[in-house]
């Protein structure tokens, strides 16, 4: 039986619940609001056109929106780290949900590893003549500090960081709204640009299609939202801070994503849209900003270490929940006395090592493989919470409970997590339609047939195993429970 979510103490094996309504909100925006938004934005526009840029997110944000209310239906019901396999192991197979949690491990370790890169590669625009992996690995210490001292310092940090993000884009829009409408002179303009980028050359002038071809890309841009589930163990009365945050995380996106790219496309021709250069550069540079490069790459450098310092902690929670479950070592779930998985840290901060060290020996052979396969770890993860979603609310129903017992019940059900698992379906349909994107599928699949037979392997040797210690005396070691600790509908929604 689970412990009561009311208690702010130490929980499920040594985890600490010291994260507050503020830092879970901004660690969510802070797996989102990265490079794709600051760097890659332009391109969208480039490709769909203003109007069609616009509607890609829009599209984007109604998704995230859906999976975030049944994610925030089952983290307040069965608030656990790691709660996207627990969930899976519960409502759909335990294989399934060890497939889960290794591709979103891996999709983070090679985040991890790109970040690092990049904010190497950023710092050169100071100091030119200083070797790039020097910073990487002064980054590496220290967002690797931050993760092993304390999940309240883990979280502090996240969310200092992330608010530099969120300031940057709110005065990019309020900057861009006054140039829009005349206040502030802008170049290349004698007058007020209004609206007219967006039909000078016709409202879709790319046609219809880029939307589409280009919604990949803006649902890979929102990944990073469901970080709210995996921090949920770890959240001070998990019962008001994640339906709150929940909300305030998907409208401040849609309002910093669309609102931002409503702004690049007013003040940038769309076909000179970011292509090069960061259309916040762009921007900040034709209304005559000083030292507006330099702003951005701080900013930027800042969105790398925020992913980096979220990346880290996903991880490792993630390495934390499998070993509690037994489907890993049990050892890399022991907790420090600040309740910090210290060998899940270590584990996951090695693993993104070894991506980084891929990236540069085998980046065409080994690191590609591994950018394949987590590429599409995020739809994986969404498909699963509404399948998950679905099947706990019929079961709940089914134990004779009622809808009005649930702390936290998403609105819209069913018609929410139906219209997700269709959503996340379709982008997978777009990757085998885009040639460039297909080649994922060819490493994808191999890899989750890999993922089960290791896990159904793994299976049948520690039963071996027990029945020789069993028929010798020898008293085996607990495994973890097929349901997972308290995650089964009779235990959601009570007091633990």
């Amino acid at each position: 039986m689970a412990q009561s979510q009311e208690k702010p103490d130490v929980e499920q094996g040594g985890l600490e619940r010291k994260m507050e309504t503020r830092h879970l909100t901004m660690i969510s925006l802070g797996g989102v609001i990265g490079t794709g938004l600051f760097l890659s934005s332009g391109y969208t526009i480039h490709q769909a056109g203003p109007l069609g840029a616009i509607i890609a997110y829009a599209i984007g944000s109604l998704l995230v929106y859906f999976i975030m209310l049944s994610l925030g239906e089952l983290s307040v019901a069965m608030p656990y780290a790691g709660s996207f396999h627990l969930y899976a192991k519960r409502f759909i197979g335990p294989g399934t949900a060890f497939t889960i949690a290794v591709l979103y491990w891996l999709n983070w370790a090679v985040a991890l590893a790109s970040e690092f890169t990049a904010a190497g590669l950023l710092m050169q625009r100071w100091f030119p003549h200083s070797p790039a992996w020097i910073w990487s690995a002064v980054f590496i210490a220290v967002v690797f500090l931050l993760n092993i001292l304390s999940v309240r310092l883990y979280g502090e940090s996240e969310f200092w960081f992330a608010s530099i993000k969120v300031f940057a884009i709110v005065a990019f829009i309020v900057i861009g709204l006054l140039a829009m409408f005349g206040a502030i002179p802008i170049a290349g303009y004698d007058h007020a640009p209004m609206f007219e980028n967006f039909y000078s050359d016709g409202w879709l002038p790319n046609g219809v299609l880029p939307i589409f071809s280009t919604l990949l890309t803006v649902v890979f841009a929102f990944s990073g939202t469901e970080v709210v589930g995996v921090a949920a163990g770890e959240t001070k009365d998990p019962s008001k801070a994640i339906p709150k945050a929940v909300h305030t995380t998907v409208l401040r996106l849609a309002i910093f994503f669309i609102g931002s790219i409503a702004v690049m496309a007013v003040l940038i021709p769309w076909h000179k849209s970011g292509v090069d250069t960061s259309p916040f550069v762009l921007v900040f540079q034709s209304i005559g900003m000083p030292f507006a490069g330099d702003i951005m790459n701080f900013v930027v450098l800042t969105a790398v270490l925020s992913a980096a310092n979220s990346g880290l902690y996903v991880c490792s929670r993630m390495v934390w929940s499998l070993a509690q479950e037994g489907m890993i070592p049990r050892k890399l779930a022991k907790t420090n006395f600040h309740g910090v998985p210290v060998f899940a840290v270590m584990f996951s901060m090695a693993g993104s090592l070894l991506a980084l060290l891929s990236s540069v020996v085998a980046a065409s052979t080994v690191y590609l493989a591994l950018v394949a396969v987590s590429g599409l770890a995020t739809l994986v993860v969404w498909a699963s919470v509404s399948v998950c979603h679905l099947r706990f609310r019929h079961q709940w129903l089914a134990q004779g409970h009622t809808v009005g017992e649930l702390k936290y019940r998403a609105p819209g059900y069913p018609f929410v997590p139906i219209a997700a698992i269709v959503m996340c379906v379709g982008a997978l349909v777009l990757v085998i339609c885009d040639p460039s994107q297909r080649s994922t599928l060819l490493y994808m699949i191999p890899f989750v047939a890999l993922c089960y037979a290791g896990y159904y392997a793994s299976v049948a040797w520690r039963k071996k195993r027990d029945a020789a210690d069993s028929s010798t005396g020898v008293t085996p070691a607990g495994a973890g429970s097929d349901n997972g600790p308290g995650t089964g509908p009779d235990n959601a929604g009570r007091q633990r």
